[in-house]
């Protein structure tokens, strides 16, 4: 018979094949002392920050002390930076989300592409969370196609004369942005646009206090509650020739920063998939019906069995594709692989756990709710399922179906 209802710790880990022993002992260590951070800090509370769709500030700092922005910036393996990643979405989406947003998008942005004057003046507090940052790239208009259909505009214009100069030492940005996450509370953002003179794309950090700009929180999410998406409108908004990334000449740039940040949320279908085992098994294992526990039902064990195969096979790929990174091989095709195929693997494993938990799993009172939920965000940001699929296509055929 299986084991006594509750008696869960005598389980094995949904890490089935034992991934985490290819870390180093001091990555482990470290991946240790962020599951304690998760679940004192965040467990408990991340349910009612996710109906109150508030983002807790205050645990800022308790999260900067952990010392895990950008990882492999500070040395750690890829497979690391990845579990990093999965274990905050084990816990709670919204919370990876910020985290990469700000980490592997604005503060990797830094790294790439700031000048040593950037750096020096915004490096040390981006990494250290004393301030945060946002990606402002995704449009109303335009979202898979916003490489070239980008509407936001940026004239570069002398502050003496006010007129279009190209050695001018200004910048006009007009134009909006949607679904920036942390773009509610963020200091700074990192906005693309389309530079009048030449079409070119170029990027700008812009203090997001800067007169011009307003900030609209969108509403009426049913996932991701807790991040801070945002409108973001531009009129007349003036940035100093200073706060240019003078290494991004084109959206070409920007797709190394993306292959990065698409990596880390194909890492969240993993850690999606880790925390819907976790509650469907406990689920199970405690609820009972016709007098015994879910868990002794076939079927049950047949549907946990899938979720697991899934989950294991998910952070296989990802170890795979760690293995790439360390090589410097991890181009696109193999990661919008992971990403496509990978969220299609979520999808179904977070469906099979709503499913064990019957009604309650549709209550928010029920962690498998959120769960369920914020799987569909994953399911379609940093490329959707649909454009990973097809740039996998063309990679693997030589034509292209993307028009």
């Amino acid at each position: 018979m299986s084991p006594a209802a509750g008696n869960l710790v005598d389980l094995p880990t949904a890490d089935f094949f034992a991934y985490e022993s290819l870390l180093s002992q001091p990555e482990r260590d470290k991946l240790a002392e962020l599951r304690v951070f998760l679940a004192t800090e965040i467990a408990p509370y991340a349910g009612e920050w996710w109906n109150k769709a508030e983002f807790p500030a205050h645990i800022l700092p308790k999260l900067a002390a952990l010392e895990l922005s950008t990882p492999a910036q500070r040395g750690y393996s890829h497979l690391f930076a990845g579990l990093v990643i999965a274990e905050m979405t084990r816990v709670d989406t919204s919370i990876a989300t910020f985290f990469l947003v700000h980490h592997d998008l604005f503060v990797e942005s830094l790294y790439a592409f700031g000048s040593p004057e950037q750096q020096q003046r915004l490096l040390a507090d981006a990494s250290s969370l004393r301030i945060t940052g946002a990606f402002a790239l995704t449009e109303p208009n335009h979202g898979s196609d916003v490489a070239g259909g980008m509407e936001t505009r940026a004239r570069r214009i002398s502050s003496a004369t006010g007129r279009p100069d190209g050695g001018g030492d200004t910048w006009v940005l007009n134009g909006a942005k949607r679904w920036i996450g942390n773009g509610t509370f963020c200091d700074y953002m990192l906005v693309w646009a389309r530079d009048e003179a030449d079409g070119a794309v170029r990027g700008f950090i812009v203090d997001a206090t800067l007169p011009g700009v307003s900030r609209t929180r969108i509403e009426n999410k049913i996932a991701l509650r807790t991040v801070q998406n945002a409108d973001i409108v531009f009129e007349d908004v003036r940035v100093a020739e200073a706060d240019r990334f003078a290494a991004i000449s084109s959206f070409e740039d920007t797709k190394e920063l993306l292959r990065g940040s698409r990596i880390m949320v194909a890492w969240q279908t993993v850690g999606q998939q880790l925390a819907a085992f976790d509650v469907a098994r406990q689920y199970a294992v405690e609820r009972h019906q016709f007098g015994r526990p879910l868990a002794q039902f076939q079927l049950i064990q047949q549907q946990l069995v899938t979720m697991l195969g899934n989950a294991v096979a998910s952070m296989a790929m990802m170890a795979g594709l760690a293995r790439l990174q360390d090589e410097g091989a991890a181009d696109m095709p193999p990661v919008a692989l992971a990403k496509s195929y990978l969220s299609a693997r979520m999808r179904e494993t977070v469906a099979l756990g709503r499913s064990i938990l019957g009604g309650n799993g549709i209550l928010t009172d029920y962690r498998m709710a959120r769960i369920f939920s914020d799987a569909e965000a994953i399911y379609t940001y940093e490329g959707s399922f649909e454009i990973n699929t097809l740039i996998v296509g063309r990679a693997v055929t030589g034509v292209s179906a993307i028009a």
